[in-house]
């Protein structure tokens, strides 16, 4: 049966017919059909609630006979649908850990802003956890970051300085974040907090007084940072290889230079297979306290096999060199040895021999100046050839300079020779003449030119041609 009370329209059942009869309010008593007598009463509803229902139930069954296209639209707008769908997949109560990227449960003030992004609900469900699995690590991460500067900061280091360090650390703080992970295997760690038990791996590892002692030591932080890379984790490894260092004569100011520059295997090779690199060359002429400045100069022979170095040392001992020759030119230029290339120490020697050297002139040669491994071919001789001979100067005269003064081929062409030779020009020297004269001494070129040269050739502070009559 329908009633209609005003403005209000309620369902009632027959069997409340009678007390509705001898109620005082003014009710109107419709009677409808049998299926809408069987509708249930609905449940109580506030006012806002009620009228919308009504409206709702009003246009109910108008919208079957005729329905416009605007009220077939959801009236739900579309901004409520997307938040409606974020909270649907909100869970009571999302796992929590420091740093956790989600709100404790769905009527915290900040869910909205913790939801995940809309585009994440229609991923699958392996992509969605990776995600969440990405995201918890670069949360870990950042907290053992944390956990190390402040490590940083009980050894009395700089705010400043800790965080360019350890901006540099990207591996040594995955290392200790992988090592606190597999700590909590241990039964007395099981149950302690990850922020523990990174700092018990950072303590373990002494790694704060290590960074201490390399500063000292004049190391700048990205050395320090590549040195502790180059560990792998294994930091006792830096210590043993700056013990052995020790050993053999390197000095405190060389040390990290050198474990820097000795190559990326330098601190995985034992103390037997270094000493066996010593020996050979003590063996062949370099003393014992030579092998800290022969190390401290050219760190490149710690990261040589034992073969590769007995090889080097063959090389020059094939040109005629006895075992002082060979210790005294190792000492004086130790680069020559184990800077350069095989190869390119051969194209070296073969273009010396073009000058009309034999094998035992280039051994003599490069025991009285070494430094010759160190020029380029094409960047240094050549053009000096080229220079040279433009002045009328043979292969024999430059073999004769190469001979009396082989620096003369170490010098900077532009920088050291063009002036002087510019200067004999100016004073009216022909090209025959200044060539006769380099080739008789090629040590005028050794000369400063304003401290020797031109003061022996113009003592006088006015122009000669002016003191003439």
């Amino acid at each position: 049966m329908l009633l209609s009370c005003q403005n209000h329209t309620l369902y009632l059942p027959s069997s409340s017919i009678h007390s509705v009869k001898n109620s005082k309010s003014n009710i109107i008593i419709n009677c409808q059909t049998p299926n809408e007598q069987n509708q249930p009463i609905p449940r109580r509803h506030n006012s806002k609630s009620t009228s919308f229902l009504i409206h709702h139930l009003s246009h109910k069954n108008s919208d079957n006979h005729h329905s416009s296209p605007t009220e077939l639209q959801d009236p739900i707008p579309h901004e409520e649908k997307v938040k409606l769908l974020e909270l649907s997949l909100v869970r009571k109560r999302t796992p929590q850990f420091p740093g956790s990227i989600y709100a404790q449960s769905p009527s915290d003030s900040d869910v909205g802003s913790s939801l995940p992004p809309l585009r994440t609900l229609f991923r699958s469900r392996d992509e969605e956890e990776e995600v969440l699995i990405m995201k918890a690590l670069e949360i870990r991460r950042k907290v053992t970051e944390e956990v190390f500067k402040e490590q940083m900061r009980k050894g009395k280091f700089g705010i400043t300085y800790t965080d360019n360090l350890v901006s540099k650390l990207g591996g040594f703080v995955d290392y200790v974040m992988i090592e606190a992970a597999n700590l909590k295997r241990l039964p007395q760690y099981s149950h302690s907090t990850f922020n523990l038990r990174a700092k018990t791996v950072i303590e373990d590892s002494q790694v704060v007084q290590l960074i201490r002692w390399l500063k000292h030591n004049s190391l700048s932080y990205p050395q320090i940072a590549k040195l502790v890379l180059m560990s792998r984790g294994k930091l006792e490894s830096i210590r043993n290889r700056i013990e052995w260092l020790k050993s053999v004569h390197v000095k405190g100011d060389f040390i990290g230079d050198a474990m820097l520059k000795g190559g990326d295997n330098v601190l995985l090779r034992s103390d037997r297979e270094l000493d066996e690199i010593v020996e050979c060359l003590e063996s062949n002429g370099v003393r014992r306290e030579w092998m800290g400045y022969v190390v401290s100069r050219c760190p490149k022979l710690l990261s040589y096999s034992l073969e590769e170095v007995k090889i080097r040392v063959q090389f020059y001992l094939d040109m005629g060199l006895d075992e002082k020759d060979f210790g005294t030119m190792v000492f004086d230029f130790p680069k020559a040895l184990g800077y350069y290339t095989i190869e390119e120490m051969n194209r070296k020697v073969d273009y010396l021999k073009e000058f009309g050297l034999d094998n035992k002139d280039v051994g003599k040669l490069l025991a009285f100046r070494p430094q010759l491994m160190a020029c380029s071919i094409e960047e240094r001789w050549k053009p000096l050839v080229k220079y040279l001979y433009y002045y009328g100067i043979t292969r024999d005269g430059m073999k004769r300079m190469l001979i009396i003064k082989p620096m003369v081929f170490c010098f900077d062409l532009e920088i050291t020779i063009v002036p002087k030779v510019k200067f004999f020009q100016d004073l009216g020297v022909r090209n025959d003449g200044i060539a006769n004269m380099l080739v008789k001494f090629p040590t005028l070129l050794t000369y400063s030119l304003y401290k020797k040269i031109r003061p022996v050739v113009c003592p006088f502070p006015l122009p000669l041609q002016i003191l003439l009559p």
